[in-house]
């Protein structure tokens, strides 16, 4: 019953938003035209998507903007383009149009952020005699210290694998998780995850569904719980690594982790991707996906703008160049710190 709490509330609203979103913008009422199709796809954002206000995006003006560069003679190739590009004004990763021969994406909620990963230091720290089950990576470093790379929550989680993982580590002086560059994947995997640091029923946010077709009509946010697992968990020293591609399903299993008082979030501000996505068709057969229901933090705020760290650390060429990762590094040392 421990993380059905979670899931069962997104089931209730994805129903209600379901029925919501079958109730307006038939696509039925446009034609297959260039000019239609856009003006499709601009009602069905300006009807569902999510993030208007707190983006401060002026959607009529973007309106006018790309309706210019719309007429009926253009070619299919062309209308994507301009389709595409109106919903980049979104900035959002979870914003994509999909073809048949192309994806649309936005992708400079990373681009324009330092990495802070190094994939070959990481196989360095792991070297071959590591552990590999359920997406995750794990050993344990020098100094008894615990480390878990984990770049998917799409790879299922079993509850045997993290029983194993963590009675590994139950003489550890503590645990680094490392997320950096998980671009997200399945929230009960989140969910599975998050329990096993909880050590008691744990307020971890908050989701609200639209109500109507305004661009502010959302319902009282509705409140998310961890249960602490049943199975073996871990309240030691815990530290999550993150960088700017830590986006969606990882965003919230940040946002959840840092509620928890043994666990410290270090390194960059995560990617966002606070809005659970749903999609819809365009009359030519193209669907697009975008960011629905807004998810908040335990305190009410957005996460779509990502979670700060409590500890900044940036990646440095001067220890890259020694072969270490000062993320890492830092992590080892802040356990042996609050170890001592």
């Amino acid at each position: 019953m421990k993380k059905i709490i979670y899931i069962l509330i997104l089931l209730i609203i994805s129903c209600q938003i379901s029925t919501l979103f079958t109730s307006c913008v038939e696509v039925d009422d446009f034609n297959d035209t260039p000019r239609d199709n856009f003006e499709a796809l601009w009602k069905i954002m300006d009807e569902k998507y999510c993030f208007f206000t707190s983006k401060e995006v002026d959607w009529n003006q973007v309106h006018d903007k790309y309706s210019l560069r719309i007429n009926d003679n253009m070619r299919t190739d062309s209308l994507f383009t301009v389709l595409n590009e109106m919903l980049q004004e979104l900035k959002d990763g979870h914003v994509n149009l999909y073809s048949s021969w192309d994806i649309g994406r936005y992708w400079k909620w990373f681009e324009d952020y330092p990495k802070n990963f190094d994939a070959d230091l990481i196989d360095d720290y792991l070297g071959t005699d590591y552990r590999y089950v359920s997406g995750m990576k794990y050993k344990i470093l020098e100094d008894s210290i615990g480390y878990i790379s984990y770049r998917d929550f799409s790879s299922g989680i079993s509850i045997a694998s993290l029983d194993y993982i963590l009675f590994s580590f139950v003489k550890c002086k503590g645990i680094i998780i490392d997320v950096r560059n998980n671009g997200g994947g399945t929230l009960s995997n989140v969910t599975e995850f998050v329990s096993r640091f909880a050590n008691e029923k744990t307020l971890v946010g908050y989701i609200q569904h639209k109500t109507g077709k305004g661009h502010d009509d959302f319902s009282e946010p509705y409140p998310k719980y961890i249960e602490p697992s049943e199975r073996i968990r871990y309240l030691g020293p815990t530290i999550v690594l993150t960088n700017r591609q830590c986006y969606s399903a990882t965003n919230e299993f940040v946002s959840n982790m840092r509620i928890f008082p043994q666990v410290i979030i270090m390194g960059d501000v995560t990617g966002g991707g606070g809005g659970l996505p749903f999609s819809s068709e365009l009359p030519n057969g193209w669907s697009v996906r975008f960011s629905a229901c807004p998810n908040l933090d335990n305190n009410k705020q957005q996460i779509e703008f990502g979670i700060e760290p409590d500890i900044s650390v940036r990646l440095l060429k001067s220890d890259v160049d020694k072969g270490e990762d000062t993320l890492i590094e830092t992590a080892k040392k802040t356990i042996k710190k609050i170890y001592n």
